[in-house]
């Protein structure tokens, strides 16, 4: 997603670049004091030697938050005084008063200081609404693909469903949990799944298919034209989205039309269409939304372009490229 932000700030028509200026890593996963003073201490001697180069028209964060508070944005913006803006910035105040507590103030600073805030889905616009002010406009930013134009349209082999996502315990294996629940309610007889991905918790995930081994066959980890290459045979992607905060491969999927199966979660509403989400609880919804898929063929060509229109119309370089320019644009105009 960052490199994507990258390539939408570049505007050729406007003659601008975007520059990544520093590569300065400001994380603490374990809430270590410590570790917190020499990264403070560390990103003090980066803003100097980023202020003494300077040149800049604007100054762009993306994902602060409180593992990982900007902390040189708001003093180079304002030292060089150029417009400073965030992008998926969320607030903690639950992490207040614990291990967290200084790199979580930080982070709420450096969202005091932005001129305007970009968030990506409903969930972190929430987080963000009650200290909205008059301003700084929060502002809706879809996430998006990396690419201009929709893909070649998908070519289903029969019944085909497609999974992708990381083996990994916790969220990413409940997901596949509930996926092997919802296969021995489906009344489509013919079925192939296959299930793109690799990880630590591999063992459990072929346990967990294991009834199934003749029909679910495991790609592996597989590189994006691999993974494009399986999108095209896909007539169903299915991921039930665990804790996902989006899900980009939702949005990969259906950019060549293939229709989406998940469960009704914060973040995957954000890319996936109502006529695509299912209530959580019951894998059986999610089997019933399959077999409707490849029982009806005219809900499988609507939901298969109302997937590409979706992607093409919110999803897309260009789209992401207009609406943040909407709001950098006027200020900076007088710079450019």
């Amino acid at each position: 997603m960052a490199r994507g932000v990258m390539r939408a700030l570049t505007d050729a028509d406007r003659g601008v670049t975007a520059e990544l200026v520093s590569e300065f890593r400001c994380y603490d996963g374990k809430g270590d004091e410590a570790r917190q003073d020499v990264l403070i201490a560390q990103a003090a001697k980066e803003a100097q030697g980023l202020i003494e180069t300077g040149g800049w028209s604007a100054w762009v964060t993306y994902h602060s938050y409180y593992k990982a508070p900007d902390l040189l944005g708001p003093s180079v913006a304002n030292t060089l005084g150029i417009p400073y803006l965030q992008i998926e910035a969320t607030r903690a105040a639950k992490r207040l008063g614990g291990p967290w507590d200084r790199f979580a103030r930080l982070a709420d600073a450096s969202c005091e200081a932005a001129n305007a805030i970009f968030y990506l889905t409903a969930q972190d616009y929430e987080g963000l609404q009650p200290y909205e002010r008059e301003g700084q406009p929060l502002v809706q930013l879809h996430p998006f693909l990396q690419m201009d134009d929709l893909p070649q349209p998908t070519q289903p082999e029969g019944p085909t469903l497609l999974s992708a996502g990381m083996m990994r315990h916790g969220d990413k294996l409940a997901s596949y949990d509930i996926l092997a629940q919802s296969l021995r309610h489906l009344k489509t007889t013919n079925w192939t799944l296959y299930l793109a991905g690799d990880g630590p918790a591999r063992a459990e995930v072929e346990a967990l298919f294991k009834p199934y081994a003749d029909r679910v066959h495991f790609l592996g980890q597989l590189n994006q034209p691999e993974l494009q290459q399986a999108y095209g045979r896909a007539g169903a992607f299915v991921w039930p989205g665990v804790n996902e905060a989006f899900g980009m491969v939702y949005l990969e999927a259906q950019a060549v039309g293939v229709p989406v199966v998940a469960q009704d979660r914060a973040g995957v509403r954000d890319v996936v269409p109502s006529s695509g989400l299912v209530e959580q609880g019951n894998p059986a919804f999610v089997a019933a939304e399959i077999d409707a898929l490849f029982e009806q063929e005219t809900y499988w060509t609507m939901r298969s372009k109302q997937a590409r229109d979706l992607v093409k119309q919110q999803h897309l370089l260009g789209a992401a490229r207009t609406r943040l320019w909407s709001v950098l644009g006027p200020l900076v105009e007088d710079t450019l």
